[in-house]
């Protein structure tokens, strides 16, 4: 083995490993695909070995390359820990916090009120999907979102924190036939369509989890549409649409809609704070205080009876003291992620 390998080329190699894409990994990093090729060939002439496996159809590693992968990684998390670590004056932290209206948002704050010489810079653009992906292009610091819904190659390369079980609502127009109630009984949506942005790639870990709490009770998911970017954009087109919509109960305020929160069951959306392995950033340390200093808040307290995912449990507890198991609403059948009772142990995750 080499033991003056560039970190570009680590860099690289790591990139579409994540991808298994080089059209995306290059748009990833920034970089002409010719050149993140000939990249990837010199690692591999270097380590005289085959690191991935390509045809007209498919990017697999090779056993040879998904050895490298966490060796590469760790080595990656070095050079940036070492690179921050020489800086000569920090360097603002970027922060995505999905809207001013979130979890998130209220966690900067703090933050920001705690630690005001530090610079906190606020994004909100992604979801969790799409920020994870610029946390490893080195493009974003931290993000925040449901850490179980990311694959597990990527939340190897990341740590998380989890912050909150935030309680699930519906955003409805104001004319709905449910608008008038304080609260949404589930039962009461069969038949229902909700928007959960289906057919955007970067809040995928949102959709799917939408889907998980559809299966078996008679609600359907709306068709996949584009990404809405900004909130504007997005309170236009669901305006313009007519939908009702999936969301937290911490939401952006939409002119004409009304939010009102989910009960019978109390369906829980898993908010963790994300970074990259190795990270070391006084804007980051600012952060992990504010998330755990809300104690008032009760955020990591789940309702008796709440519906949560057994794989979300998991993860949640592997960084979190253990709760108690949720439980299936009695009156019907309880969907398959409702009746996997896990208990409380090490999440082979993330952040």
């Amino acid at each position: 083995m080499p033991h003056d390998i560039e970190p570009r080329l680590l860099r690289a190699f790591a990139a579409v490993a994540d991808e298994l894409h080089f059209t995306r990994a290059a748009a990833r990093l920034h970089l002409a695909q010719q050149a993140l090729s000939r990249d990837i060939r010199r690692l591999e002439q270097r380590l005289d070995t085959r690191l991935f496996s390509r045809t007209t159809r498919a990017v697999t590693l090779t056993p040879e390359g998904a050895r490298l992968l966490p060796y590469a990684r760790r080595a990656l998390a070095a050079h940036d820990e070492l690179a921050a670590a020489w800086a000569r004056e920090e360097r603002p932290l970027l922060v995505d916090v999905v809207s001013p209206a979130s979890t998130a948002y209220r966690v900067v704050a703090r933050a920001r009120d705690a630690a005001p010489r530090v610079e906190l810079v606020a994004r909100h653009h992604s979801g969790l999907t799409g920020a994870a992906a610029e946390i490893l292009a080195g493009r974003l610091d931290v993000a925040f979102g449901r850490v179980a819904g990311l694959p597990v190659e990527v939340r190897a390369a990341l740590e998380h924190r989890p912050v909150r079980y935030e309680r699930m609502a519906v955003l409805l127009p104001e004319d709905h036939r449910l608008a008038d109630r304080a609260a949404v009984p589930l039962d009461a949506l069969r038949g229902e369509t909700l928007y959960a942005a289906a057919g955007n790639p970067a809040t995928a870990e949102w959709t799917d989890l939408a889907r998980r709490l559809f299966e078996g009770r008679g609600i359907a998911m709306a068709e996949p549409f584009p990404e809405l970017a900004g909130d504007e954009e997005f309170a236009r087109v669901v305006r313009k649409r007519g939908w009702s919509v999936l969301a937290g109960t911490e939401f952006l305020a939409v002119p004409g809609m009304v939010l009102r929160p989910l009960v019978d069951p109390v369906p829980l959306s898993p908010v963790s704070m994300v970074w990259r392995k190795g990270l070391r950033h006084p804007g980051l340390d600012a952060l992990l205080a504010a998330a755990s200093g809300l104690p008032e808040e009760r955020w990591l307290e789940r309702p008796d009876g709440a519906w949560l995912p057994a794989e979300d449990a998991v993860v949640m507890a592997g960084n979190a003291r253990p709760e108690a198991p949720c439980t299936p609403p009695p009156a019907r059948r309880a969907p398959a992620d409702d009746r996997r009772r896990l208990p409380p142990s090490r999440a082979a995750a993330d952040n």
